[in-house]
């Protein structure tokens, strides 16, 4: 089960994808990745989430900084 702060960034990551109207086979390309391995990321029901070094790639490709995927306070209770 995913914790609160992965579902967190999930969401952040996906929402900026889909503003940029980057289909999810082109991003998992970009990022070396299967489409498979993204979509089990973007799925609350699977354990996939992303590490630091993906944010990192991530935010280059999506023009933005690591900090937009991160909450401005951290979570408390941060397992599900």
């Amino acid at each position: 089960m995913k914790s609160k702060i992965e579902l967190y960034t999930i969401e952040k990551v996906k929402e900026r994808r889909e503003q940029l109207d980057m289909k999810l086979t082109y991003f998992a390309d970009c990022m070396n990745m299967s489409h498979q391995f993204i979509s089990k990321i973007e799925d609350c029901d699977t354990d996939k989430a992303y590490n630091l070094d993906h944010l990192n790639d991530i935010a280059v490709l999506l023009e933005c900084s690591i900090k937009d995927f991160f909450p401005d306070k951290p979570f408390k209770n941060n397992k599900k």
